[in-house]
C-alpha cells in the first residue's frame, strides 16, 4: 500500500535519496528547498509506502498550462501503480486550475516512462535535440491536453 500527499520540506531529505538513485543528473537539496519555498509555480507530491518516501512528481503551473519537471520511482516500487498515482495528482491539480494541458520531456531511450506516459494520454510532439548534458541523449516532448 501507498499513500500520494503533497510534498514539504519535510521530506527533501527523502526526495533527495529517490532523485539521486533514479538520475544520472540530480537535482541538489537547495534546488528542491527552491521549488517548495519560493517557486509559487510548483506542485510537487510524494509517494509514501511502508513509512518512507518511495517516489515523488513535480510540476510547475505556467499561465495556461503544466509543465512536469520530475517523475521518480525508486526501481523496488515500480510496477506498483505508484507512477500512475503520482501523475494522476499532478493532472487532477490541472484540471482543477483549468490549465489546457501539460508537457513533459522524456528521453528517447526511456521506453518505460514513455509507455506510463502514453497510457495517460500523453503524445509526442517534437524532439529537443542533444537535450540532456550527461549523454546529449535527444528528448521526446510529450503533451496531454484536457480541452
Amino acid at each position: 500500500m501507498f499513500e500520494i500527499i503533497p510534498m514539504t520540506e519535510e521530506h527533501i531529505s527523502d526526495v533527495l535519496a529517490v532523485e539521486e538513485a533514479t538520475f544520472s543528473i540530480p537535482w541538489t537539496k537547495q534546488d528542491f528547498e527552491r521549488e517548495i519555498k519560493e517557486n509559487a509555480l510548483a506542485v510537487y507530491f510524494v509517494a509514501k509506502a511502508e513509512d518512507k518516501i518511495v517516489g515523488y512528481a513535480g510540476m510547475w503551473h505556467v499561465v495556461t498550462e503544466g509543465h512536469i519537471t520530475n517523475v521518480a520511482v525508486l526501481s523496488e516500487y515500480r510496477q506498483q501503480g505508484i507512477g500512475d498515482a503520482l501523475m494522476d495528482a499532478l493532472e487532477q491539480v490541472a484540471m482543477e486550475r483549468e490549465m489546457i494541458g501539460i508537457t513533459l520531456e522524456v528521453r528517447v531511450g526511456n521506453g518505460p516512462a514513455q509507455k506510463m506516459y502514453h497510457k495517460h494520454g500523453y503524445r509526442p510532439e517534437g524532439l529537443r535535440k542533444n537535450y540532456y548534458a550527461d549523454t546529449k541523449e535527444d528528448a521526446v516532448i510529450m503533451w496531454k491536453y484536457f480541452h
